[in-house]
C-alpha cells in the first residue's frame, strides 16, 4: 500500500499535500476575479449588479461594467444617474469602448428628449464595425431619434433592424414599419428614390400602395393583400402581416339591422338627447348625407341670423360632451377640402339614403344600463349607440355586454374593448387636433390660455399630452376669469404677456438617488416648475374663450405684445358665433379658429335646416350633427374597430379611431383675413 504523499515544512512540521491545496485554493479565493464584462452583448441585467461589479473589478474591464451600468440606468429610467456615470468614464478608452460610449450617449440623449444631439451622435458612428445586438440597437435609436416621424431613413433603419430580433420584437418592428409608411402623404411618396436591390423596400412600398387604393372595401383589400403575399413570399409582411393588416383578413362587418340608441329621455340632458336622436334619425333616413360637395359654398345666412339664442345648461359640467354655443358667421367660407393621411381625398362612404334598420330608443334615466343593455340584447339588437352620460359610460368598461357599442361619450381612463369604439365632441378631442394643426405650421412653445376651473385644465392637459407626443416640450397655461375681470384689466391699460404655468402631464416617478456597493449617486432636487417670462420665446397662442371674451382677450395679447409680434394666434371652436360684424371680423385679423364641417360652410343648405330647426342654438346643432356621425360610424363600426387608418367625412369632421377605438375629429381650420374669413389650406 502506497505511503501518503505528505511536504515538510522549514520549521520541520509535516503538512499533508491535500491540505496544502485547500490552504492555497482558499488563499486564492480571497481575491475573487469579476466574470467578463461584454458591453457588444445584452444588457438583461438590473443597474445594481453591474455597480457591484463595477466597483469590484479591475481597471482593465472596469469601464466595460460602467458601460454596461449606464445602459440599464437609462432602461430603468434614471437618467441623471446614467448621466452622471457616463460623465465619469475614463479618456483612454478601446476602440469598442469607444463607440459604445456613443451608442449610449445617443441613447442617453433620446431619453432625455434632445434629439438632435442623439442624431448627429449617431451619424458618426460606424455601424459596420458593431456587432448584431449594438445594430439593432442603433437602428432603434434611429427610429427613436426621429420623434415618430415618417422618412425614408426612419423605413430603412426599420428594415434593416428586422432580421436581428425575434418574436414580439420582430412584430413590433414590423407594426412599427407599416405605421411609419401610413404616415407618407402622397407628395412623399411621389419623391421616393430608392435603390434597385432594395427590393424588401420596394414590396413594402407596392403593400401601402394596394392598400390605400383598396382600404374603403374590406373585401377588395383582402384579396389583395393575398395576391401580394405570393408576390413577395420574402418580405417579413408576407410572413406576419403587421396586425392593422392581419386584422383585415379576419374582418367581418358588424350587423346594423337592428340598432339600440341609449338616450337620455329625461332630465336636463334631455335637449341634447333630442337633438342627437334628430341628426342620428336624418341621416337614417338619408335628409343628411357624409359626403362634402367638391365645391364648397360659403355658409347660407340662416333666417333670423340674429335672434337671440336659448341658454341651456352646459352638458360639460358633467363630462358629458362639448357644446361651445358658437354659430357661424352668415359670410363663413368653406372648409378646407378634407384630406387622409396620406395628403388624397377622403373617399366619403355613407349608407343607403334611406335605411330598414330597425331602430328603438331606450331612456337611460329610467333604468340601470346594465339593465337596458341587457334588455337591448334580448329585443334582439345587433349593435348599441350610447349612452350619452360620462357616468354612464364609465360603467361599460366594468359590464360584460357581448354587443357592439358605439358610446357617445369617454371615460377618462379609455380601456382597449374589443367591442366598444367611444365618439365625443369633447373640448379634449379640440385641443389635440389644435396641436396637430400648430405643430404643422411649425410653433414650437405654445402658450394656452383657458377660463380658470376645471374645464381650462382638461384642454390644457390633453393639449400638453398631444404636443409632447407629437415631439414637443413645455407647454404653458394662463388662465384668466370673468369678463368682467378681463374689462377691468383692459381698461387698466394691462395686457397679456406670454408667460404661464407649464402644464404637468403624468410622467414616472421621480428618480431617486441610487447607493450600490459605497457608490453613491444623488438625484438632481426636482423642478419646483418655474413660470416662463416673456422672453419672445412663446410663439403660438390657443385661446378657449367665448366671443364676449375674445373680444378682451385678442386686443390684450396685442397690447402687451404687439400686432406685429409674429405671434401665431388660434382659438377653439367656442369662439365662433353668427352674426359678428364687420368690426368683430377686422378686430380678429390673423387669428385662426377650427369649427366642425357643418358649421365651417361645407353644406350650407344642410346648415340652414338644421339651424332653422333649434332657432338657431349651435350648440344643439352640434349635436345634431354628431347624431348624423354617429348613424354613418355604426354602419362603418368594423371598419373603424378593425381596419387602421379608415377614416370617413362627417358633419362633424374628418373621422378615424385609435387603437383603442376612440374616435379622432380632423377639423377645418378658417382665419380672419382683412374683414373676411378663409379657410386656411
Amino acid at each position: 500500500m502506497l505511503s501518503s504523499l505528505i511536504v515538510r515544512t522549514k520549521s520541520g512540521r509535516i503538512i499533508p499535500v491535500v491540505l496544502a491545496a485547500m490552504l492555497m485554493a482558499a488563499c486564492s479565493g480571497q481575491a475573487p476575479q469579476t466574470p467578463a464584462a461584454n458591453i457588444q452583448a445584452e444588457a438583461t441585467a438590473s443597474s445594481e449588479y453591474y455597480l457591484q461589479q463595477m466597483q469590484q473589478s479591475s481597471d482593465d474591464n472596469k469601464a466595460d461594467w460602467q458601460l454596461l451600468a449606464i445602459r440599464s440606468l437609462i432602461r430603468e429610467g434614471k437618467l441623471p444617474q446614467a448621466a452622471e456615470l457616463l460623465g465619469k468614464l475614463p479618456q483612454e478608452l478601446t476602440d469598442v469602448q469607444r463607440q459604445e460610449q456613443q451608442l449610449v450617449s445617443a441613447e442617453l440623449s433620446i431619453a432625455q428628449k434632445n434629439m438632435p444631439n442623439a442624431s448627429a451622435i449617431l451619424a458618426k458612428l460606424n455601424v459596420d464595425s458593431l456587432s448584431n445586438s449594438q445594430k439593432a440597437r442603433y437602428y432603434q435609436a434611429v427610429i427613436d431619434a426621429s420623434q415618430g416621424k415618417a422618412s425614408l431613413p426612419v423605413i430603412r433603419a426599420y428594415i434593416a433592424q428586422e432580421p436581428l430580433l425575434y418574436d414580439k420584437q420582430r412584430l413590433q418592428n414590423i407594426n412599427g414599419t407599416w405605421a411609419a409608411l401610413t404616415q407618407l402623404t402622397q407628395a412623399d411618396l411621389n419623391s421616393l428614390v430608392i435603390n434597385a436591390d432594395e427590393n424588401i423596400l420596394q414590396g413594402w412600398l407596392d403593400l401601402l400602395r394596394l392598400y390605400q387604393d383598396n382600404k374603403q372595401d374590406p373585401s377588395l383589400l383582402k384579396a389583395a393583400i393575398k395576391d401580394w403575399q405570393t408576390r413577395y413570399p420574402n418580405n417579413p409582411a408576407s410572413k406576419v402581416l403587421p396586425t392593422a393588416l392581419d386584422n383585415v383578413l379576419n374582418f367581418k362587418q358588424a350587423s346594423t339591422s337592428s340598432v339600440a340608441l341609449l338616450l337620455p329621455l329625461n332630465g336636463q340632458a334631455q335637449v341634447f338627447a333630442n337633438a342627437i336622436q334628430a341628426g342620428f334619425n336624418a341621416a337614417k333616413n338619408g335628409v343628411i348625407t357624409q359626403s362634402a360637395p367638391s365645391q364648397p359654398q360659403p355658409a347660407a345666412a340662416p333666417d333670423d341670423a340674429n335672434a337671440a339664442q336659448p341658454t341651456s345648461t352646459d352638458p360639460n359640467a358633467n363630462g358629458a360632451v362639448s357644446t361651445s354655443g358658437a354659430a357661424p358667421v352668415a359670410e363663413a367660407a368653406p372648409a378646407a377640402a378634407q384630406t387622409d393621411a396620406d395628403g388624397m381625398p377622403v373617399a366619403p362612404i355613407v349608407p343607403p339614403s334611406a335605411s330598414n334598420a330597425q331602430i328603438k330608443v331606450y331612456d337611460t334615466s329610467s333604468q340601470p344600463l346594465p339593465a337596458l343593455l341587457a334588455q337591448a340584447k334580448q329585443d334582439g339588437a345587433t349593435l348599441v349607440v350610447g349612452p350619452l352620460l360620462k357616468e354612464n359610460v364609465d360603467q361599460l368598461s366594468a359590464g360584460s355586454t357581448p354587443l357592439n357599442v358605439l358610446a357617445l361619450n369617454q371615460p377618462e381612463q379609455v380601456q382597449n374593448n374589443p367591442n366598444i369604439c367611444y365618439f365625443a365632441l369633447s373640448p379634449e378631442n379640440e385641443a389635440r387636433d389644435a396641436a396637430k394643426h400648430i405643430w404643422e405650421q411649425g410653433k414650437r412653445t405654445p402658450l394656452i390660455l383657458t377660463p380658470r376651473g376645471s374645464l381650462g385644465d382638461r384642454v390644457a392637459k390633453a393639449f400638453a399630452q398631444e404636443w409632447q407626443q407629437l415631439g414637443g416640450s413645455t407647454v404653458l397655461q394662463q388662465g384668466f376669469g370673468s369678463t368682467g375681470e378681463l374689462r377691468q384689466s383692459i381698461n387698466g391699460g394691462t395686457g397679456i404677456r406670454m408667460t404661464g404655468q407649464p402644464v404637468m402631464v403624468a410622467s414616472a416617478s421621480q428618480p431617486q438617488s441610487v447607493t450600490i456597493a459605497g457608490l453613491t449617486i444623488p438625484a438632481p432636487p426636482a423642478d419646483a416648475g418655474a413660470v416662463s417670462t416673456s422672453s419672445g420665446k412663446v410663439d403660438a397662442v390657443y385661446i378657449i374663450a367665448t366671443p364676449a371674451e375674445l373680444t378682451l382677450i385678442k386686443p390684450m395679447i396685442d397690447l402687451a405684445n404687439g400686432s406685429h409680434s409674429g405671434l401665431g394666434l388660434y382659438a377653439s371652436s367656442r369662439s365662433y358665433q353668427a352674426g359678428s360684424g364687420p368690426d368683430f371680423r377686422l378686430e380678429m385679423d390673423g387669428l385662426q379658429f377650427s369649427d366642425i364641417p357643418l358649421l365651417a360652410g361645407s353644406n350650407p343648405a344642410q346648415l340652414q335646416q338644421a339651424a332653422a330647426q333649434f332657432k338657431n342654438d349651435y350648440s344643439l346643432v352640434r349635436l345634431y350633427a354628431m347624431g348624423a356621425d354617429a348613424w354613418v360610424l355604426a354602419n362603418h363600426f368594423s371598419q373603424m374597430r378593425q381596419i387602421g387608418g379608415f377614416q370617413l367625412n362627417g358633419s362633424t369632421g374628418v373621422l378615424s379611431a385609435d387603437s383603442n377605438c376612440v374616435i379622432n375629429r380632423k377639423l377645418p381650420w378658417l382665419q380672419y383675413r382683412a374683414g373676411s374669413i378663409v379657410p386656411m389650406q
